[in-house]
C-alpha cells in the first residue's frame, strides 16, 4: 500500500517539486498545505502516514503544528524540513518527538528515503543535524549535554520573542497572537527573567542567534 503523505511548505515551487517526485516514487500525496494551521486540518481529515513540515511557515509554528498533527492523527510521523540548523530548531524538533529533520540542501532522493525510513518506524536526520545530537537507548538529545536557552521558553514565549525581535509594538503583537497587551507585557517580562537578558536590543540579538528570526 502506498505511503500517504501531506506536504506543508509556504513555497509553491518546493511543494510542487516534492509532490511530483514523491508521486513518481509511488507515494500518495493526500494534501498540500502552505501553513501549519492548514497542515493540522489536512492531518485531521486525511490521517496521513507521514507529514513533511517546513519549519519556516506563516501562522502556527511548525513545532506547534507537529504537536497538533500528532494529536489529531496519532499514527502520523513527522519530518521537518528547513534551510537552517539552529540548536533551538533541533531542540524543539526533539521536544515534539519528530521522526526526522532534513535540511533543504539535501537532494530529493534523500527526502524520499527519509519518508520511507520513518514510515518503517525509524528516524532520519541530515548529517548537519546528526552532528548536533546523540542517539542512544535513553533517546535523542542535543550533543554534549548542551541545550539551547530557547528550551526554557514556552511555545508562546518563543512566538512573542520572535515578534519582539522584529521590532513590533506590543499592541501589534497582541493582535497577531490573539492575547491582551497586558499578557504580552507579562510574556516579555518572563522572557527577560528566564534568559537573564534585560534589554530589548539584546533580546533581538539572542533571537537572531537562535534562528527565531532572520537578521
Amino acid at each position: 500500500m502506498a505511503v500517504s503523505v501531506i506536504l506543508a511548505d509556504d513555497h509553491v515551487l518546493v511543494r510542487e517539486m516534492l509532490h511530483e517526485r514523491l508521486t513518481r516514487e509511488g507515494m500518495k500525496i493526500v494534501g498540500l498545505a502552505s501553513s501549519g494551521d492548514h497542515a493540522v486540518e489536512l492531518a485531521a481529515e486525511c490521517l496521513p502516514d507521514v507529514a513533511v513540515l517546513d519549519i519556516d511557515m506563516p501562522g502556527m509554528s511548525a513545532f506547534q503544528a507537529a504537536r497538533e498533527v500528532c494529536r489529531v492523527s496519532p499514527n502520523t510521523r513527522v519530518i521537518f524540513l528547513s534551510a537552517f540548523v539552529h540548536d533551538s530548531y533541533v531542540d524543539q524538533a526533539l521536544e515534539v518527538e519528530a521522526s526526522g529533520y532534513l535540511t533543504k540542501s539535501e537532494p530529493p532522493e534523500a527526502i524520499v528515503e527519509a519518508i520511507r525510513r520513518v514510515h518503517r518506524g525509524r528516524s532520519s536526520f541530515s548529517h548537519a543535524v546528526l552532528d548536533r545530537i546523540v542517539i542512544d537507548p535513553a533517546g535523542v538529545r542535543l550533543a554534549n549535554g548542551r541545550r539551547s536557552r530557547c528550551g526554557l521558553l514556552t511555545e508562546r514565549e518563543r512566538e512573542v520573542l520572535g515578534y519582539v525581535a522584529m521590532g513590533l509594538p506590543q499592541k501589534q503583537i497582541a493582535r497577531l497572537t490573539g492575547i491582551s497587551v497586558k499578557t504580552v507585557q507579562h510574556h516579555v517580562m518572563h522572557l527577560m527573567d528566564k534568559l537573564e537578558i534585560h534589554d530589548r536590543v539584546e533580546l533581538a540579538r539572542f533571537a537572531i542567534r537562535e534562528g527565531l528570526v532572520e537578521a
